[in-house]
């Protein structure tokens, strides 16, 4: 997020992103088509940003010259086929972007190339660092120059640095000056960084952000201890699809290093003395695709222990259980199974429109209901519905759905949220509006039933959520710990503006 909008914060937005890498076994030229992996890892990712994207590749020898290609728009108009035959290479990274309607800018794509003393460096960011004012400050009193207000421009002109440690005498060693960053900026970010024929991953020590690491099996699958490839990325969902297997998440805190002969840990570097461990919360409530593996569960296995929690919590009678597509469903399911109410679909969504939570527009959030979906009336009539979703956030959509509901002949319509109310906005780096336009902040459950139509309203309790998302996690204690500072204010750091 830029600065301007930092300091604006009670009025502005801030952003997600999705981040992906890969690296090819053994020198180009490679029979695995490494641009176009990347690419088709953006798309498993494109839920993460719809408003830019860019891929940088490397052959792995010249160190001057990397090839990029960046721009506006859905990564499907971004890549076509001659874009592509340019973006030659055995290893590159990848960048898809959600922003700021301000910082909605061609300047500010990603991954951020610059042209060091050592050769060229790309770099791609997930999150926001909670003291990038202090970090900016640092950079530009030693001479550095910053041409856009990106976070992640500025991190990447903060790995130019030489590391305190003292001359580099062989070339940059690169995971001493991404030690010293984390330690200079512990909050919040996954990174990837390229450099001609290596490739890092880095996770920060509170291991906010999430990355994950996975191997690309032959087609055969003959060599079974053999890859023909790494990938590194912001979720693990679309592995399959290019043929990776999933293999483990970044550590938080870990350096991770890729070449062509596989992967290996460089540093872990610690967290603060006293601090917890804070993985987004949100993450397993909207951010991430339901296939994704995150501490060692399906994210669809979290949402639907949050529907058995929710039915624990907030019973009511019913004919029907039913989702808000698809964000609501495997709640609905597990809300069903715990329940014993039968589930069945109401709503018939157009998949062709785009998410209304992250259109940067409040107009077009509320035009998008319209277009979104359709009534099920079959289904719909005479009944009495528990209608459930993951989130209410500005609470724009949800009251023109009850409508629809009822207008299609609902009797009863109770809405349950699988999340707890969102009350505070995020500083790193995920879509959740400002304190003012969070409308459980205006408006309690019975009031917020009246203005959207509803019969009743509820939400999961913070702890429920908790206990739902640390369910199946087979970690000791002092492993786990999540972020809930959206919902609570408890925030792992707050920012130095």
């Amino acid at each position: 997020m830029d600065s301007n909008s930092k300091k604006k914060a009670l009025t502005g937005l801030t952003h997600e992103c999705g981040v992906f890498g890969c690296m090819a076994r053994g020198p180009w030229p490679t029979q695995l088509d490494v641009p176009q992996v990347i690419c088709l890892g953006l798309i498993a990712l494109q839920h993460r940003g719809q408003e830019s994207a860019g891929i940088v590749t490397s052959e792995g020898k010249c160190s001057k010259k990397l090839n990029v290609k960046k721009g506006m728009g859905m990564i499907s108009n971004i890549f076509n086929d001659e874009s592509m035959q340019k973006l030659k290479g055995n290893l590159g990274i990848g960048h898809t972007r959600y922003s700021t309607s301000a910082a909605s800018e061609e300047i500010n794509c990603q991954p951020f190339v610059v042209h060091t003393g050592h050769g060229a460096l790309a770099v791609a960011h997930n999150g926001e660092l909670v003291n990038s004012e202090a970090l900016r400050r640092m950079v530009l009193s030693r001479g550095v120059g910053l041409s856009t207000h990106s976070d992640s421009e500025l991190i990447t002109q903060a790995l130019c640095l030489n590391p305190p440690e003292g001359e580099e005498e062989s070339g940059p060693d690169m995971p001493a000056r991404i030690r010293h960053l984390m330690q200079l900026a512990p909050l919040s970010y996954s990174l990837v960084v390229m450099m001609k024929d290596r490739i890092y991953g880095v996770r920060d020590p509170y291991g906010n952000r999430p990355l994950c690491l996975g191997k690309i099996v032959p087609v055969d699958h003959q060599a079974d201890n053999e890859a023909d490839g790494w990938v590194i990325s912001s979720e693990s969902c679309g592995f399959l699809s290019i043929g990776a297997r999933y293999v483990r998440e970044v550590l938080p805190g870990e350096i991770v290093e890729i070449t062509d002969k596989g992967c290996k840990t460089k540093d872990i570097v610690p967290r603060p003395e006293g601090k917890a461990l804070a993985f987004c919360i949100f993450e397993y409530v909207y951010f991430a695709r339901a296939d994704s593996m995150f501490e060692g569960q399906m994210v669809y296995s979290v949402r639907m222990q949050c529907g058995k929690m929710l039915a624990r919590e907030a019973y009511v009678d019913a004919d029907i259980v039913s989702s808000v597509p698809e964000s609501g469903t495997a709640a609905a399911h597990g809300f069903s199974k715990e329940s014993g109410i039968p589930f069945a679909e109401v709503l018939c969504k157009n998949r062709y429109i785009g998410r209304t939570f992250i259109q940067p527009s409040t107009r077009l959030r509320q035009l998008g209901v319209a277009k979104k979906f359709g009534a099920i009336e079959a289904n719909v009539a005479e009944k009495k519905i528990i209608l459930i979703d993951d989130s209410i956030v500005r609470g724009n959509t949800i009251g023109p759905i009850i409508k629809l509901l009822k207008d299609a002949g609902a009797k009863e319509v109770h809405v349950r949220i699988a999340s707890p109310a969102l009350r505070y906005p995020c500083y790193m780096g995920i879509n959740i509006p400002t304190t003012e336009e969070l409308i459980a902040n205006r408006l309690d459950n019975i009031k917020l039933a009246d203005h959207a139509g509803a019969d009743s309203l509820a939400y999961l309790s913070v702890e429920g959520l908790v206990k739902a998302v640390r369910w199946k996690i087979k970690k000791g204690k002092n492993d786990i710990g999540h972020c809930t500072a959206c919902l609570t204010g408890e925030y792992p750091e707050l920012p130095d503006w």
